[in-house]
């Protein structure tokens, strides 16, 4: 062993250290990328039933007023407002054949209720339903 061993253990001891510390650093940021996205997953899912949920309010609301219109005397009439947007989305609402039918512009959520035959069509803002000779009358 000659004057030249000692300084090359010095090397590679430097070398195993940063190999390993690279190592460390990519596993790290490994589990870190892995946590963000499953974090990232979470947030979406909330999301997604967060809009299911806001549909389904809006049509629930609908629902419950042709509903109250059916059992009421003729004569009935009331006022109801529904959102413009459903959360951060836009929809469609339509009352088509006993079915209010409500979806996303993106078509990524949708929902059918079943309601009594009304006629006229319903607004994405003020609604005035009224019950008049057994008819349930929409924005008419």
């Amino acid at each position: 062993m000659g004057p030249n061993y000692l300084p090359s253990t010095i090397y590679v001891k430097r070398a195993q250290v940063a190999i390993e510390f690279l190592i460390i650093i990519g596993a790290v940021v490994f589990f870190v990328s892995i946590f963000l996205l499953a974090i990232q997953n979470s947030q979406q899912e909330k999301t997604y039933q967060q809009q299911n949920i806001q549909l389904k309010e809006i049509a629930l609301t609908v629902q419950n007023e042709i509903n109250l219109a059916s059992e009421s005397s003729d004569g009935y009439v009331r006022e109801f407002i529904i959102p413009k947007t459903a959360g951060s989305q836009e929809y469609q609402i339509t009352l088509d054949l006993g079915i209010v039918y409500i979806k996303t512009t993106d078509n990524k959520h949708a929902l059918t209720l079943p309601v009594q035959e009304v006629t006229g069509n319903i607004n994405k803002t003020q609604n005035t339903i009224q019950k008049i000779n057994g008819q349930i009358l929409l924005n008419q």
